[in-house]
């Protein structure tokens, strides 16, 4: 009777790698597609609270207040943005989303007293006036941007990187530029566009701190001056941005999303979020800048899902998170509910990621006028405040179980790491042990 041979994938030409190497030679061309890192690094997960029992006191969740309030932009700014909830909405572009999807994230971001961020393109009067806090993204390309628009925001946020693509700069494939996207741009209708990877009026921090007076001035200084880096050198990058002039600082590990990018980048070009966060305090620490009156403010994304992990990144040292795939989640991105048009197209909800093809059933990442109407705003909008709501309780939970009554009051002290490489990046103990590795004995 024969041998039954049982196949065997190989640990290194694994199954999808072996997909790719045969795409590759079939089309001549790399791998584009949305969405974040999806290789396993270390990540919040790794780290767990230490709740209260006999030497803290915890704290009764239905009777003592848990403060979530924070101030961004308290440096510089005649007009800090204040917030009622720690998490905000990160950059995304009227483009790469619908406006249906702008005014959602507007929308939903103002019913729980939060910021939501225009990234590449400009701003559609949708956007601004759905949202009670905006913030205006200044990027390489100058898309959209014009000076007026500069006034009408309650921030400004100057993109060095992006962390899905540190040092790369965005893709927008014709099919998603629009007559309306185009206008808004400045470019040929259904042309692809890709634009610049650094920004065009300066090439060191010096002129960074030029670029930032500039703003200052064309704005009165009244709004708060954000700088967006993706992680990658995060405490040099921290240090110039602060030393630029910068009111807050907004770091982006490689967990964090893109509408389009090459996968070879998305994969392997920058450093995850939990190693990022720890270097970027020490900068800020050392320069006397972290949690101090006239402070620079540390807001940290890439791969912000839950209540945890907002806790858990604020007690590593952020004053505040931004969310961009877990609000497009819960708007309705890969809902179930398109089930048999996301099969149509050789995937499934949950696994969608081909963002960049405009081609999104649920209606937010296309331009697709049939598609997008399928997103109503108002309905989303309430979908997006549940979710930060539940994020912000949960967050809430878990500090107040640590015996803190503001999450701004959760510590590194709070947290141990479950491995060691988690214990290493994060700088906090290995789970019943004193030992942090590359620090401690």
């Amino acid at each position: 009777m024969p041998e039954t041979l049982v196949p065997r994938a190989s640990a290194t030409f694994d199954r999808a790698t072996i997909a790719e190497i045969q795409r590759a030679a079939n089309e001549g061309v790399y791998a584009i597609r949305g969405g974040g890192a999806k290789r396993r690094v270390p990540h919040f997960d790794d780290l767990v609270f230490l709740g209260a029992s006999m030497s803290r006191y915890a704290l009764e969740g239905y009777r003592e207040h848990c403060g979530t309030d924070v101030l961004l932009g308290t440096r510089h700014a005649a007009n800090p943005v204040a917030l009622d909830i720690p998490v905000t909405i990160a950059g995304m572009s009227f483009g790469a989303l619908s406006a249906n999807a702008k005014e959602a994230l507007g929308r939903g971001a103002s019913m729980v007293g939060t910021s939501t961020t225009t990234g590449d393109g400009g701003m559609t009067p949708e956007e601004r006036a759905a949202s009670s806090t905006l913030v205006y993204q200044l990027l390489p390309s100058r898309y959209g941007m014009n000076p007026d628009d500069l006034r009408r925001a309650d921030a400004i946020e100057i993109v060095v990187g992006q962390g899905a693509k540190p040092g790369g700069g965005g893709l927008l494939l014709g099919q998603k530029i629009s007559d309306r996207v185009a206008e808004m741009r400045d470019l040929p209708t259904g042309i692809d566009q890709r634009s610049a990877c650094r920004h065009p009026d300066w090439t060191g921090s010096d002129d960074l701190a030029i670029k930032i007076e500039e703003l200052r001035e064309i704005t009165g200084w009244r709004v708060p001056i954000y700088v967006k880096v993706g992680a990658s050198r995060p405490f040099y990058d921290v240090s110039l941005a602060v030393k630029a002039g910068a009111d807050v600082v907004v770091l982006d590990g490689m967990q964090g999303g893109t509408a389009a990018s090459q996968d070879v980048f998305i994969e392997h070009v920058g450093i995850p979020t939990l190693a990022a966060i720890p270097p970027a305090v020490a900068a800020l620490q050392e320069l006397g800048m972290h949690r101090t009156k006239g402070g620079v403010q540390l807001i940290v994304s890439g791969g912000i899902r839950t209540g945890a992990d907002v806790a858990k990144a604020i007690a590593l040292g952020a004053d505040a998170v931004s969310i961009g795939i877990g609000a497009l989640v819960a708007l309705g991105d890969n809902s179930p509910k398109w089930a048999a048009d996301y099969a149509a197209m050789g995937t499934e909800p949950g696994a969608y990621d081909a963002w960049h093809e405009g081609r999104d059933p649920a209606g937010i990442s296309t331009q697709d006028p049939e598609l997008e109407a399928r997103l109503d705003p108002e309905i989303g909008a309430r979908r997006l405040a549940n979710y930060l709501r539940v994020v912000t309780m949960e967050a809430q939970t878990i500090a107040r179980a640590c015996g803190k009554s503001h999450l701004h009051n959760l510590e590194p002290e709070d947290l141990e790491a479950l491995t060691v490489e988690a214990a290493a990046m994060a700088r906090v103990p290995l789970a019943g042990t004193s030992w942090i590795p590359g620090a401690t004995a």
